[in-house]
């Protein structure tokens, strides 16, 4: 439930999420205006908190945003209701107890009068700033119906289709909700669509390679015509193979002059002056690395295909070993993005569920699979799952997790006020408690400065 807005909130004896590390310090939110505030400010300003919350030494980090997640609570975001309305801001005011705070709505291959009917209502919904909505849409991931019949997972490959103009794009999902889209999984090397991608950057949308069967000089060509993300890596895609590496292959890219990444290091936080209930994890947290890439070449055309793109995860456990998070994000830590690719049987009971009249969910803890055939439908697990399990298959350290459900997504979707606990950004944030074990749990929820779990 939402609490009454308190004005001014001060955190203090906690650790803050800053930079891939986990540092001692104080944050001040604003209810009013939702934002982080300045300590200096509310100095010089003579302001006091009206709250201050001790942390006890539990870990203050921005709200989790999950960039693909196709419903939750029984409600699926692809399927046209006559209470679809309603249902929505039901779901996001229980999915936002999960840490959850802002969300991309995904919508699955479907028929056009379907994409009609729902996308106008998953458009952004932050607009009025009203904490009491829940968690917050930054806009839908459209999932199809453009993707490769031969790596087509669950999606019915009878509304599969080809893209040959710009037309076929709007006709399918109507041109006027294209403003609520926020990114595209779509096959590259499908009909005409490699030379749409520049279409759909110029008009902000984000083009993600996903459910392809492309090579890697198709994926290669992809991104330099302005493809920036890979959907759910390894999952629905040409396997990798020594010669062809396929659309993982991105992930090795540098330039000629660089071959190899060069990481640079930064020296972990200090530890003194640290508030009791010191969590392991910033004592654990691998350093930050970065690869270093030549801007010099005269090709820009070169250049731009060695970029390297962004990449979903479904960390659940089940889509991919532990083996194979570790390989991916030792080949680009910075552009990891855990992803929970939930279907609407997350938060429901355990048991068979009827699935768009073609076929039975079944749910079993966190295996989704479908009846028919036993494939793998998707995850029914919540992004704290995912950044724990991750967390213990890497390695990588606490810290270094939550960046992959915070300021990594941001990033990949251009969100300048998320993500970060940053002043003047939005004050979305998540109190986590962490075990012995090293396990988080989600002990406080807030949005725009208001405390909402």
């Amino acid at each position: 439930m939402t609490s009454p807005p308190p004005g001014i909130t001060k955190f203090v004896n906690g650790y803050l999420l800053r930079n891939g590390e986990l540092v001692s310090g104080d944050l001040w939110i604003s209810s009013e205006t939702g934002r982080i505030i300045s300590p200096q400010s509310a100095f010089y300003s003579h302001l006091r908190a009206d709250r201050t919350v001790d942390l006890e030494g539990r870990i203050l980090a921005p709200g989790f945003i999950d960039v693909q997640i196709n419903g939750s609570y029984n409600f699926d975001f692809s399927t046209p209701d006559a209470e679809f309305a309603s249902k929505l801001a039901s779901t996001t005011k229980q999915m936002i107890k999960s840490g959850l705070t802002s969300f991309v709505p995904t919508v699955i291959s479907t028929r056009p009068d379907s994409y009609h009917a729902v996308l106008p209502h998953l458009g952004p919904s932050g607009k009025d700033r009203d904490a009491s909505k829940g968690c917050e849409s930054l806009g839908a991931h459209i999932e199809g119906p453009f993707l490769s019949p031969l790596r087509n997972g669950i999606h019915n490959p009878e509304v599969l289709l080809e893209a040959h103009s710009w037309a076929d794009i709007e006709d399918c999902y109507g041109a006027s909700n294209l403003p609520n889209v926020r990114y595209i999984t779509a096959a590259p090397e499908r009909g005409e669509m490699m030379s749409l991608i520049p279409e759909f950057v110029s008009r902000g949308i984000v083009f993600s390679v996903g459910h392809s069967d492309a090579t890697f000089e198709q994926a290669q060509s992809a991104v330099a015509a302005g493809a920036s993300m890979v959907t759910h890596l390894f999952n629905a895609m040409r396997p990798f193979g020594h010669r062809d590496p396929g659309i993982f292959g991105l992930l090795g890219q540098s330039a000629p002059s660089t071959p190899v990444a060069t990481p640079k290091h930064s020296r972990p936080a200090s530890t003194s002056n640290s508030p009791r209930g010191s969590p392991s994890s910033s004592r654990r947290s691998t350093p930050r690395s970065s690869l270093s890439i030549s801007t010099s070449m005269s090709d820009l055309e070169a250049e731009a295909r060695l970029v390297q793109p962004f990449f979903g995860l479904i960390a659940d456990g089940i889509h991919l070993s532990a083996q194979t998070l570790k390989i991916a994000y030792s080949a680009h830590p910075e552009g990891a993005i855990l992803v929970t690719d939930a279907q609407k049987l997350a938060g429901c009971p355990d048991g068979a569920y009827e699935w768009r009249g073609e076929d039975r969910f079944i749910k079993q803890g966190k295996l989704l699979k479908l009846e028919s055939n036993g494939r793998i439908a998707g995850s029914v697990v919540d992004l704290i799952d995912c950044v724990n399990h991750f967390r213990r298959s890497t390695g990588c350290g606490a810290a270094k997790a939550l960046e992959c459900v915070t300021s990594t997504p941001a990033k990949m979707l251009g969100e300048k006020s998320k993500g970060k606990l940053d002043v003047g950004m939005d004050a979305d944030l998540v109190v986590l408690d962490e075990g012995p074990d090293g396990e988080l749990s989600v002990h406080q929820v807030w949005k725009f400065g208001v405390q909402v779990a």
